[in-house]
């Protein structure tokens, strides 16, 4: 049985992720870890989710928790998962990183800590999401520059990042393969901005309703289209996602890993 504590317990992510937790006799739940503040602090965690108590309660003190762990899960937000960073490493602690919206430095700082723990970082903890990455890695390096790149994503209203850490990552993706940097990523077009350039990968993003999540690559050719979509309609496939990739990185060795390593892509 794996020992988890889960951070942004009661988020969107955290709750579905406990959810499903309770009821997997892979794992049980030891840290239930919420922001300050949070209204549902000190509460049984299997109650709060509608499940039988588990004498697990919310609380906003990693420690001494964390201490009694084997694999953080953290769906939190950037500031609260680099603060969590030093003390996973004080503990020899793995951590499963879903949190989005990372700065260039704070990802630095992720990895100069996967340097003395295991950690799994991935923007999306979809299955079918990192074969998306894949098919895509595949597509630009085939076509090469010969298509010109667009990227769309759909989320829900209440999504606070944008682009989607998913949308940035297939970005990144294609500007790799490319060999271009940072500077052919345009967000958005308005105005009289003249003829595309075909060095160019342009992100689009769009909110509303209750959309889980929707990424599409388009690959533009003279004559052609090609159109690699993924459609998320539920949150399940993402805690699916994450307790898939909290027992593939138990006790691995300290590295910076990510789904396409746990998919053995």
């Amino acid at each position: 049985m794996i020992k988890i504590g889960i951070s942004g317990a009661l988020g969107r992510m955290g709750r579905t992720i406990g959810e499903l937790a309770l009821k997997d006799q892979d794992f049980s739940i030891l840290l239930a870890l919420e922001r300050e503040n949070h209204p549902s602090l000190n509460s049984d965690y299997g109650e709060t989710l509608l499940q039988s108590p588990k004498q697990v309660y919310v609380t906003s003190s990693p420690e001494p928790g964390i201490q009694n762990t084997e694999v953080i899960i953290d769906f939190s937000n950037p500031e609260n998962t680099i603060k969590l960073l030093p003390l996973c490493e004080k503990y020899q602690k793995a951590m499963v990183i879903g949190t989005t919206g990372f700065q260039k430095e704070q990802l630095e700082v992720i990895q100069e800590s996967s340097k003395k723990i295991p950690i799994l970082l991935s923007p999306n903890m979809s299955l079918g999401v990192n074969l998306l990455f894949h098919l895509v890695e595949l597509t630009a390096k085939v076509l090469k520059k010969q298509f010109e790149v667009e990227i769309m994503e759909i989320h829900h209203s209440k999504k606070k990042d944008s682009p989607s850490g998913t949308a940035v990552k297939l970005k990144d993706i294609i500007l790799q393969e490319h060999g271009w940097d940072e500077s052919k990523t345009i967000y958005g077009r308005k105005g009289m901005i003249g003829e595309r350039p075909s060095d160019e990968v342009g992100i689009h993003a769009l909110r509303g309703g209750d959309v889980v999540g929707e990424h599409t690559v388009f690959f533009f050719g003279e004559g052609e289209r090609i159109e690699i979509t993924h459609r998320a309609t539920s949150r399940v496939i993402f805690a699916k996602g994450a307790l898939f990739a909290a027992k593939w990185i138990y006790q691995k060795s300290p590295g910076f890993y990510t789904m396409k390593d746990a998919l053995n892509l």
